[in-house]
């Protein structure tokens, strides 16, 4: 059984805006979200920059009592859920709630939370003074969980956890149990918040971070022969999947058709990708299978893009291995030059991306392209938002221990 599975409604929580619109006429701008560190004092780390969720009160979203009780990576996640369940203009209810799942996940948890409570617990010493809800804020699934109880959405719930592809294969998992009959409907996405202490110093002791601390907009330069690293970023982006004829049953705008989903894994290295991106090449073609499609078919991609000497040169080449001389004809821009790299969340923002380039006929920007890696030679429409004409395209979300994903959206016809 395979049906048609369509994208109904979205949702963000980001470093360049509280919701959906707000993050994507930044991108088409190609406005950079990082900045100086806030959470913490970082006087004193290597690594002082991120790109963070400003101005941030998830008492706007969720009572003041829930907001103790939950960890920032599960503020964002709710949030977004929100604004996606009401631009799908999606209603739970008793007859449909067992058809409705929640794939939410997290590539890293409530680690912030569980950083304080140890900290607590070593300084004060005294185990009665740690809360009871360090369990529940701790847990990967633990958004997907605070959605579905608000949501009273009793369908699966079972997000798979692929470090910073998390986003991507929680996407591509609801959109196989949709089309195999086993839900009608789905939240798909991811939320992280990895932007304090640990998070920062862990990443930049296996020297993926960049350290241009004097000029943070500029820091994230996927793609060019000077990029110095990954930005830290954190936020959520919630997708609604629905099976066409439920979505059409209820008059849902359709705003894009997921039709190709590819997943793999490297089996090279813990955190290295494999240099000549056999993995990274084997979802893409995956992906391509799939849809039915061949890569000339695919008119714009979505590039994982971290701006790590690795991965940008693995992924030009995993792109040319699949597309041969087509790579060079199809534009691939890196939205993290903007947004930063916030894990697994950050594959489900691109997702979001990728359907509003759909939707809007333009391909966002790499910002700070301005020296290009001779290695990374493809069209990486440098710094200015470029509007085209697009059928289908594609998103490509790569993690740490190998894992690979590629997902497929097309303009929807009925």
């Amino acid at each position: 059984m395979s049906r048609r599975v369509v994208v109904t409604g979205l949702g963000m929580v980001t470093p360049l805006g509280h919701n959906v619109e707000q993050t994507w006429e930044a991108i088409k701008a190609g406005r950079s979200g990082v900045g100086p560190i806030t959470r913490f004092d970082a006087t004193d780390f290597q690594v002082r920059i991120a790109a963070e969720v400003k101005n941030w009160d998830a008492a706007d979203y969720m009572p003041a009592k829930e907001v103790r009780r939950r960890d920032r990576y599960q503020h964002f996640v709710v949030a977004a859920a929100q604004e996606a369940v009401q631009h799908a203009g999606l209603q739970i209810e008793g007859g449909n709630r067992w058809r409705v799942g929640v794939i939410i996940g997290s590539s890293v948890g409530g680690v912030e939370s569980y950083y304080n409570e140890v900290r607590m617990l070593l300084e004060v010493g005294d185990p009665r003074r740690i809360t009871p809800f360090g369990i529940p804020m701790l847990v990967v699934n633990g958004g997907g969980n605070l959605v579905s109880i608000t949501l009273g959405a009793g369908g699966a719930s079972s997000p798979p956890i692929s470090a910073c592809a998390t986003g991507a294969d929680c996407i591509g998992h609801a959109f196989d149990l949709i089309r195999w009959g086993r839900l009608d409907q789905a939240l798909a996405g991811c939320g992280d918040a990895p932007i304090f202490p640990i998070g920062i110093a862990a990443f930049d002791r296996v020297g993926a971070c960049s350290r241009l601390n004097e000029d943070p907009e500029r820091a994230s330069r996927p793609f060019d022969r000077n990029r110095t690293g990954l930005v830290f970023s954190e936020g959520a982006a919630v997708i609604v999947l629905e099976e066409l004829e439920t979505a059409r049953s209820r008059g849902a705008h359709i705003l894009a058709e997921l039709v190709g989903y590819g997943s793999t894994s490297d089996a090279y290295h813990i955190t290295a990708p494999d240099p000549e991106g056999q993995g990274a090449s084997q979802a893409i073609q995956l992906a391509l299978d799939d849809a039915g499609l061949s890569p000339t078919d695919i008119d714009y991609i979505n590039a994982h893009g971290t701006a790590t000497a690795l991965n940008d040169v693995m992924e030009t080449k995993a792109v040319k291995r699949v597309f041969g001389a087509h790579a060079y004809r199809v534009p691939m821009s890196s939205t993290k030059s903007m947004t930063g790299h916030g894990m697994g969340a950050t594959a489900a923002m691109e997702a979001i991306f990728a359907v509003l380039a759909l939707r809007d006929q333009i391909a966002p920007p790499t910002i700070n392209l301005t020296e290009p890696d001779p290695e990374c030679d493809l069209d990486y429409v440098p710094n200015t938002a470029r509007p085209m004409t697009m059928s289908h395209v594609m998103t490509n979300s790569f993690g740490f221990g190998g894992h690979n994903v590629s997902l497929i959206f097309r303009a929807f016809v009925a």
